[in-house]
Formats: C-alpha cells, sequence, structure tokens
C-alpha cells in the first residue's frame, strides 16, 4: 500500500461516516474541497516571491483567501463564507445551490513571517446554518464554539499537515507530496497535562493584567522561585504555530486580555481563530480558557469580537485563571520578581 498502511483523508472520513448513518457525504465532501484549499496555499506559500511581482516582498490574505473561497463555494453544501479579513460574510454566488454549513476561515495566519521564512499557517471551523438550503441569517454566524461541527488548521513548514476535530479527538494529517494525499500520520494527540514551556509576547509586559505578571514572573523565576522549575518561553507570533507545538509537546500559550483599549478585551478573534483554536486543543484534552472561563462558552455579539486566549497543558491553564480569581495588586506582583527582570537582569527594573 502507498501509505505504509496509514490511512488517506479520504479513508479517514468514509470510516468516520460509517458511524453515522444519517450522514449524506456532503460534509465529507467540504471537508475534502477545504483540504483542496490548503494545499493550493501551501503551493502558493512554497513558491513564495515566485508567485508574485517583484516589486511585491510576500503574499497576503488577499492572494489566498480567494482559494478558500473557490475551493468551497462550488458544491452546494454552504449557506455563507466568513474570511476573518472581510469585514461581512460572503454570500454564496445564485448561481450556485445553498446547504446546510457555515465556514468561517483565517486563509493565512502569521503572515507576518513569511518575509523570513517561517511557519504560517491557515485556520478553519465550520458552523450548521439554522435552516438549510438558505441563506444564513446574522446570528448563524454568532455561535458560541461549542455549536462548532468541525475545526482545524493546515501549518505550512518543512512538511505541510493539515489537523483536525470533529468533535471525536484531534487528528494530524501530513500531506505526501508524491501522492497527493493527506496521510494520517498523529491520531489522537494528547496535549501533557504538566508542561515546562511557555509561549507569551513579552514585549507586552506593560500591559498585562497583575495576574498574568504574577504568572510569568514566577516561570522567569526557575528552581529558585515559587514553582520549583525551571521554564522556556517560546514566541513564534503565528497562533497555528503554536498550537501546532503544544499539541505535540505540550505547553501553554498567553495572548491575554490587556490594559490598551478598554473596549477590546483582547487582540484575537473569537470567531476566526479562538473558536477553533479552542476546539483543537479540548479534544486533545487540553484546556482554552479567556484567562476568566472557558473560551468555548463566550457567546459572541460581533463578527470581529475580540478575546484573551490562553490554551494548552490543563495545569497551567488552570493555574492561569486561579491566579485571575486571587487577583492580587499590581504592587504585590513586585514581590515575584524574576532574575530577567531583577536588578542584575538582561533588564535593570527600575524603583
Amino acid at each position: 500500500m502507498p501509505t505504509r498502511g496509514r490511512s488517506t483523508l479520504t479513508q479517514f472520513l468514509i470510516e468516520s461516516r460509517r458511524s453515522a448513518p444519517h450522514a449524506t457525504g456532503e460534509f465529507n465532501a467540504l471537508i475534502t474541497n477545504v483540504s483542496l484549499a490548503c494545499k493550493a496555499i501551501a503551493r502558493r506559500v512554497a513558491q513564495g516571491t515566485l508567485e508574485r511581482e517583484p516589486t511585491v516582498a510576500v503574499i497576503d490574505a488577499a492572494d489566498t483567501s480567494p482559494l478558500f473561497v473557490r475551493a468551497t463555494e462550488w458544491a452546494g453544501h454552504l449557506a455563507g463564507i466568513s474570511a476573518a479579513d472581510a469585514p461581512a460574510p460572503q454570500a454564496i454566488p445564485v448561481h450556485y445551490p445553498l446547504g446546510k454549513y457555515l465556514l468561517r476561515f483565517e486563509s493565512l495566519d502569521g503572515v507576518d513571517n513569511l518575509d523570513v521564512n517561517v511557519t504560517v499557517g491557515s485556520i478553519f471551523s465550520i458552523l450548521r446554518v439554522s435552516v438549510p438550503g438558505e441563506v444564513a441569517a446574522p446570528g448563524d454566524w454568532l455561535q458560541a464554539g461549542t455549536a462548532q461541527v468541525c475545526a482545524g488548521y493546515a501549518i505550512y513548514g518543512p512538511c505541510t499537515m493539515l489537523v483536525l476535530t470533529f468533535g471525536q479527538g484531534t487528528h494530524a494529517f501530513t500531506l505526501d507530496a508524491a501522492l497527493g494525499e493527506w496521510v494520517l500520520s498523529h491520531p489522537r494527540l494528547t496535549v501533557p497535562t504538566a508542561t515546562r514551556d511557555f509561549a507569551i509576547n513579552a514585549s507586552n509586559t506593560r500591559f498585562w493584567e497583575p495576574a498574568v505578571k504574577r504568572y510569568v514572573n514566577e516561570c522567569f523565576a526557575g528552581r529558585s522561585g515559587p514553582r520549583g522549575a525551571d521554564f522556556s518561553l517560546r514566541w513564534v507570533a503565528s497562533l497555528v504555530a503554536e498550537a501546532h507545538r503544544i499539541l505535540l509537546r505540550g505547553g501553554v500559550f498567553l495572548d491575554p486580555r490587556d490594559t490598551r483599549d478598554a473596549s477590546r478585551p483582547g487582540r484575537l478573534r473569537l470567531l476566526h481563530e479562538v473558536q477553533p483554536i479552542a476546539f483543537l486543543i479540548e479534544q486533545a484534552g487540553g484546556m482554552a480558557s479567556t484567562g476568566h472561563g472557558r473560551a468555548m462558552d463566550v457567546a459572541p455579539r460581533t463578527l470581529d469580537d475580540r478575546v484573551g486566549f490562553v490554551f494548552g497543558s490543563r495545569d497551567e491553564v488552570e493555574r492561569i485563571e486561579r491566579y485571575h480569581v486571587e487577583q492580587v495588586s499590581p504592587e504585590a506582583v513586585d514581590d515575584y520578581v524574576s532574575p530577567l527582570f531583577g536588578h542584575r537582569g538582561l533588564f535593570v527594573r527600575t524603583e
């Protein structure tokens, strides 16, 4: 067998459908079309500047979002499409039939990494429309994460991988370029409950809430601090890359609520980024939170809602939530000073 006994994505979908006797096959076809869009984006990313005019440095969402749309709009499975870079959902052209699903996607997460050839990815999520065969109502887009039928991402790195959940575990498929097939390489991924890795953008330190400052300072304090262990700081500036590392190795990711803009309690898009990644992480046994509660339970108010996001190894996410409940004063946080920010550290802390 050309895949050495491993299931392809097509086989995996067919076998999953057998456990749902009333399934029509529409969902499988939609996933196949989404996976085709990811293949096309993988090729575009791999070609890089060779795909563009010499005066344009890198590709962007404007180059890749149409690949998602063209791969999925025609087949009669969708009642609407929402791209993260678009101000409103996109209607299905009138000459195509309408289906029972909604597709939300971010075609190119981590786009700023492209000009230095660092990993990027695509994120997507599938929901059911309230009235199949009709144009999606505005409220159909504003469902909590628990309403997702499927979530996934593609990661474009040394190899191209597609990571999916249908609510029965999280599974990773690797693209076999010679066969053009997605091959199941990592079935039933599991996030370790404990970790010594954390990912956060330390340049935003001055804007963090006391609970986040406390957590990070304790990690930096290492073995001599209250945690009694050394931690490693990671930051890739790509949500897909961070999630992928955590799914395979464990860790915790923080993009927390901060004090910069009181009207916007976070930076990441709830519908197009947080909900799908939270679904994947939970189905792998991890935990996904806003820092103050379960991310999957948040009821969106607008298509562009932003929230703080903390996910990964359960022990660490629970600790961060607990610190938010305790919420010590900013002055008390100074008691949790790490060597990195101390008087003799790399950054001098002034009184």
